[in-house]
């Protein structure tokens, strides 16, 4: 995927997607209980992300600490980072993606899915060598 198209879905499609979904929220509930819906989300969000993080800097520190390379957790270090930065982003599509990513099963899947992509990059880069 070209990064025009990507930036192109992030910049465009993405806010249309959800101010669609907010708008439809807001019509069948109300702008109020909408917007505190959305706060709502946004300060269990920074929870969630604020313990699981926590929890994942404790296990760095543990594989450090007895000379393993902590590279599943780094991984899901950064997941966690994207998910509170997903959170945080008003929406509820956003919300949904990044409340899902803070799913440890969900996680793990997508760390074995970017492992085979980024093993499959290097040994690509490394057979034109």
């Amino acid at each position: 995927m070209s990064l025009v198209v990507v930036l192109f879905a992030a910049f465009i499609i993405v806010p249309i997607l959800e101010l669609a979904v907010i708008i439809q929220v807001g019509s069948s509930v109300g702008v109020f209980p909408t917007l505190a819906l959305l706060v709502l989300v946004s300060v269990a969000g920074a929870w969630l992300v604020r313990h699981q993080g926590t929890g994942v800097l404790t296990r760095i520190r543990q594989q450090l600490s007895v000379g393993e390379l902590p590279t599943d957790e780094l991984v899901n270090g950064v997941l966690i980072l994207v998910a509170g930065t997903l959170m945080l982003t008003p929406g509820f599509l956003s919300d949904a993606v990044g409340l899902s990513l803070l799913i440890p099963p969900i996680r793990a899947v997508i760390r074995r899915w970017l492992g085979r992509r980024f093993t499959r990059r290097v040994i690509w880069d490394i057979e034109e060598i």
